[in-house]
């Protein structure tokens, strides 16, 4: 398969990574109210950080990765749920000023880190990207192929990109509407919802855990 059909299905698995509605879309939307564009966009980026290195690993086949996440799931949605907790009280707790940083909602650097490894300790992403790589079919890159899967690669990250900055952007420009009690209110519903989903990520490995005594 030419390089342009590869590009336009990682645009298009970009966007499908990137477009439901989770914990980084919260975080994303937050920070976009609080801090404005650069601070949203930020957000989005940390997250794409993790998918493109999760595409990467299902398209050039990186099976010492997989089998990593694989063997180490438990770990790495505990790790995950309890960073989800601690971002989502933080959130909940900040008294934001739209006229003044008072710094609760870090730097974009510290934002892109933080949905970073939200992302990257979340294995059912990189298992989910490794189930939909191989459903593609004839439209995924061919074994060997390391151009093709480069560009694969590429478009998954672009997509990713164009979604968040889409987000990022119409966030920002409903900004200037809003006022301190209500950006309170928006961080209020923000981190009660990465508190939820926090604990029903410890919940669900309580049960698995419970469930195989």
């Amino acid at each position: 398969m030419s390089s342009l059909p590869l590009l336009l299905t990682g645009l298009g698995v970009g966007v499908v990574f990137s477009a439901p509605v989770g914990p980084v879309n919260i975080l994303c939307v937050q920070r976009a109210f609080r801090s404005g564009f650069l601070s949203g966009l930020a957000a989005g980026l940390g997250a794409v950080t993790a998918d493109g290195l999760f595409a990467a690993v299902a398209a050039f086949g990186i099976t010492a990765v997989s089998g990593f996440v694989e063997g180490h799931s438990f770990w790495l949605q505990l790790i995950g749920g309890l960073l989800l907790i601690a971002f989502g009280i933080r959130t909940a707790r900040a008294h934001p000023h739209l006229d003044a940083d008072d710094g609760d909602g870090g730097t974009p650097w510290a934002t892109a880190a933080a949905t970073f490894g939200m992302t990257i300790t979340n294995p059912a992403t990189v298992l989910g990207f490794l189930a939909l790589f191989g459903s593609l079919g004839s439209w995924a890159p061919q074994p060997g192929d390391w151009v093709a899967a480069g560009m694969f690669v590429i478009g998954v990250v672009s997509g990713g990109s164009g979604w968040w900055l889409l987000v990022a952007t119409a966030v920002a420009a409903l900004r200037d509407r809003m006022t301190d009690a209500m950006l309170a209110r928006i961080n209020l519903v923000a981190g009660s919802i990465l508190v939820v989903f926090g604990v029903a990520v410890l919940g669900r490995l309580a049960f698995g855990g419970l469930a195989s005594l």
